[in-house]
């Protein structure tokens, strides 16, 4: 029903009443998608930042029933054992300040325990030519590993079964280059017990480490924050156009009616 407003009339069309009731709640709900997406960024930068400040616990060698690997996560930790270099790898596909590099995994025996976890000690640049992987020293002996820990993600740090023909030829019986890395196949590999936790090793540690710039990128929360506001802007946009396309000057011929 037309409703007129001063020299105006209000009469919205069949089609732009649909379009206007089905876009608007689309557009607000994915801009709260990335808002709480945001909000779940910037939780983990939170306690991100807080690990860095507190003092370093024991590096658990199990977990109680009720807390899993994601409750440990960022904790600072330090612990002692001896790296074994015999099962460590290459993770390929590494950038360090616009350069192409590897991550070197190393597993540690955990000392007086038959536990081993591995360590992340960095980031080593690759060689000209990508097929020729580059050397570096694992340091032996009983080492003292201070670092965060850090639960891969299933779906970017997965470790695959396909190693690249190279590592294979290099070394028959254990390849060394990874595209990504999941530990439960690690674990399937090696002859050895290995937790579901990994460690980055802090930059301030000497146990054998590379290149070590850990951060939680801030980047990705002004994306979410800014995706969420052009949601929110769509649905505002197709409110006011709804609003201007309904309204038409009322004709002279029709102020009679």
């Amino acid at each position: 029903m037309p409703v007129k407003v001063f020299q105006f009339v209000f009469k919205p069309s069949l089609v732009g009443t649909i379009a206007t009731l089905v876009c608007i709640p689309l557009f607000i709900h994915f801009g709260f998608w990335q808002y709480h997406k945001a909000q779940q960024k910037m939780a983990v930068q939170a306690v991100y930042n807080q690990a860095k400040v507190n003092g370093a616990l024991p590096f658990p060698l199990s977990l109680p029933a009720d807390l899993s690997p994601a409750d440990w996560q960022y904790k600072k930790i330090v612990v002692h054992g001896e790296y074994e270099p015999r099962y460590q790898f290459l993770l390929d596909n590494q950038v360090e300040n616009n350069q192409a590099g590897f991550h070197v995994i190393t597993p540690l025996k955990i000392a007086g325990t038959a536990q081993y976890v591995l360590v992340n000690r960095g980031w080593i640049a690759g060689n000209s030519t990508h097929s020729h992987l580059p050397s570096f020293s694992t340091p032996s002996g009983l080492q003292t590993v201070l670092g965060q820990v850090w639960v891969p993600s299933k779906k970017i740090f997965s470790l695959e079964s396909k190693a690249s023909r190279l590592s294979q030829a290099q070394d028959a019986a254990w390849p060394m280059l990874w595209q990504n890395m999941r530990i439960a196949q690690y674990q399937a590999r090696v002859p050895f017990s290995v937790s579901d936790m990994a460690i980055k090793l802090d930059p301030a540690s000497e146990a054998g480490g590379f290149v070590r710039n850990w951060t939680v990128s801030a980047e990705r929360i002004t994306t979410h924050m800014g995706y969420a506001y052009q949601w929110f802007g769509f649905a505002l946009a197709t409110l006011l156009i709804f609003i201007y396309m309904s309204f038409s000057k009322i004709r002279p011929e029709q102020y009679s009616h």
